[in-house]
């Protein structure tokens, strides 16, 4: 293996708004960018953590970047000594994909990255009161989405089911998807909120309960009347066994791919195998990325070309964001 030169930046970004999750709120969000070299080539990638959701920690999170920096060779030969730092992995990832790319920021060539198609997209609904959600609402459909994907379970239940059937009573499901995440915040009522959902014709809802529990899980899996895709439940779960003992417990509808909880896209293109034998469906989302995160994310996707749409509209949450060479057409992500 070539000898690489690496070195790291951190860049704060900020929120045009307060994003709001079942978790908490988030006004700044720091991401590190390692940039690799052979001396010919440069590469960079984005290391996107979120505190309390990913599995690093923070208190070491510096320390690990400097040593991936100063031994980079090392961590590229021996993957699996980042398969508890993530989103490293996935930056290190990234930059040598752009070493070994057409250039810098163009990793794949497909027919997306080509500029021929574009990729459907969800629209991204955040959480906060309701007349908050309702204009983010009209403000979506009035861009041109017909699927839209709604975090709840910060609201009160009721006025979470109001806002569904305002939409339904305007926009029905052959005109509009809707998929809802909750964060793992239903809890104990969440076979109960699943069937209040029921009549509004929801896609389906992205981890209802807190990870963990696959017991539980798995009888939502199996009784709840809308499909459950699983998200939170996969951060932590390496390996091929404990990955189908996973899957053949729980059986879900559908996985949320998102590489930098899961250790990169080459771990999520894992998981597509996986649930490819098992008929499961998948997403990919990004993790509040910046634009240079997303674009790494957006390529991979587009070598896959996924039917269903992605989570991949999530750059335009900064009033800061990193230039590039991806923009929203209507519906659509475009390179």
């Amino acid at each position: 293996m070539k000898n690489f030169k690496a070195s790291y930046f951190t860049r704060d970004f900020n929120f045009r708004f307060k994003a709001k999750t079942s978790r908490n709120t988030l006004t700044q969000k720091r991401s590190w960018f390692i940039l690799l070299s052979d001396g010919h080539h440069m590469g960079i990638g984005e290391a996107s953590p979120i505190w309390g959701l990913s599995p690093e920690s923070e208190s070491d999170y510096q320390e690990q970047i400097e040593l991936v920096v100063a031994r980079p060779q090392h961590f590229l030969e021996h993957r699996e000594l980042l398969r508890h730092h993530p989103s490293i992995q996935f930056a290190l990832e990234t930059a040598i994909k752009g070493i070994k790319g057409q250039s810098t920021f163009h990793l794949h060539t497909t027919p997306w990255t080509l500029g021929q198609q574009g990729q459907k997209i969800n629209g991204l609904v955040w959480m906060g009161d309701k007349a908050f959600m309702v204009e983010q609402v009209k403000k979506k459909l009035e861009d041109g989405f017909t699927c839209l994907k709604l975090k709840v379970g910060s609201l009160d239940h009721d006025a979470e089911i109001s806002i569904i059937r305002a939409i339904r009573n305007e926009f029905s499901a052959s005109s509009l998807e809707i998929r809802l995440d909750a964060n793992g915040a239903f809890g104990a009522k969440a076979l109960g909120h699943l069937q209040d959902y029921d009549s509004y014709e929801i896609h389906s809802v992205e981890q209802p309960i807190a990870p963990g529990n696959w017991t539980q899980m798995r009888e939502l899996c199996a009784s709840s009347p809308i499909p459950i895709a699983l998200d939170e439940e996969l951060i932590g779960v390496t390996g091929l066994d404990e990955q189908v003992r996973l899957l053949d417990t729980i059986k879900p509808a559908f996985l949320i791919l998102k590489p930098s909880l899961l250790g990169g896209t080459q771990a999520c293109d894992e998981w597509i195998d996986l649930a490819k034998e098992r008929t499961i469906g998948w997403w990919a989302t990004s993790m509040l990325e910046s634009d240079l995160g997303l674009n790494a994310i957006a390529q991979w996707v587009s070598t896959h070309q996924p039917k269903l749409p992605q989570g991949l509209g999530t750059g335009q949450l900064f009033d800061n964001n990193i230039p590039s060479p991806l923009n929203i057409r209507g519906e659509e992500l475009w390179y």
